[in-house]
């Protein structure tokens, strides 16, 4: 599903549906699928979305704001779904390393909830495969709209700008979560890192070593970041709040180890992120290339 070495941008048409029928493929495996293939689908969405944003500059505006939100949309449909996976998966780990609070975490029902299976009856099943269909209709329309979308030629030049774009929303969340990291900023910063990582992959043909270098340096940098809002949402989940008169010891002191987990997480975020989004900094500079009249060029 990703474009050829050649790097032709034309080929950005043909990923896309690439990423569609990733997804039906996936969804029709089983009459419900499991968590890895709904996260799997979520993520060949994300990079769906990517690449609508990318070809914002040359799309009718009409045309791009229908492809955009039915991307979303059909995201948001299996978002729940993924979340509870997740959370469990989170609180498990939290678990594992600590045995003995969890021992005496036994009363919080909301910690115990989160780390029981929800029992899947028939209702629930028919819930999820009802959500599976509208998802897979969603995609279906989308699949045959892609066919008429005309694009052309696109020039490279505004394309390249609209990565440039992608870049500097993501150096401006960076400066701004990092003068103050709350949950939500980070989260935001997350988001816009990862369209620019999924839009990259338009671009190798320009500099291969370098793209794929800084390809890198985001997922590295998103997912560590992905695993501080997990603990957030457990957090968020637990309702803890500090300074509370009814805060417990033990509530106290597993937001103590949450924290800690999320604060070891961002020690590895933030030497990257400040690599890759010094102020001051342009993408032009990182992947070694020059813009010359109207051409995109290797300045290596």
């Amino acid at each position: 599903m990703n474009p050829k070495n050649s790097g032709e941008i034309k080929e950005i048409k043909s990923t896309m549906a690439g990423y569609i029928s990733g997804s039906l493929e996936l969804l029709s495996g089983d009459p419900v699928p499991g968590d890895k293939a709904i996260h799997d689908v979520r993520v060949l969405m994300k990079k769906h979305r990517a690449a609508i944003r990318l070809l914002k500059p040359v799309l009718d505006e009409a045309v791009y704001r229908r492809e955009y939100l039915a991307g979303r949309e059909t995201g948001r449909l299996l978002a729940s779904w993924r979340d509870t996976a997740v959370l469990r998966k989170t609180v498990k780990s939290l678990r594992k390393d600590n045995p003995e609070l969890f021992v005496r975490l036994h009363d919080n029902e909301k910690i115990m909830n989160l780390l029981r299976k929800p029992y899947s009856g028939w209702d629930d099943a028919g819930r999820q495969a009802k959500a599976v269909r509208e998802v897979a209709d969603r995609l279906k329309k989308a699949q045959y709209r892609l066919r008429f979308i005309s694009m052309g030629e696109p020039d490279k030049i505004l394309l390249f700008g609209a990565l440039e774009e992608s870049y500097r929303a993501a150096a401006m969340a960076y400066l701004t979560c990092r003068n103050k990291p709350s949950a939500r900023l980070l989260h935001e910063f997350r988001k816009k890192s990862k369209t620019l990582m999924y839009q990259l992959v338009f671009f190798r043909y320009l500099a291969p070593r370098e793209v794929r270098q800084l390809e890198k340096r985001l997922n590295t940098m998103t997912q560590n970041l992905g695993r501080f809002n997990d603990l957030s949402q457990v957090s968020n989940i637990t309702g803890y709040k500090f300074g509370e008169s009814g805060n417990r010891d033990t509530d106290d002191e597993l937001a103590i180890v949450i924290r800690d987990r999320q604060d070891k997480y961002l020690v590895k975020v933030w030497p990257v992120a400040y690599r890759v989004f010094l102020p001051g900094k342009k993408l032009q500079d990182i992947i070694g290339v020059a813009i010359q009249g109207n051409m995109v060029n290797n300045n290596r």
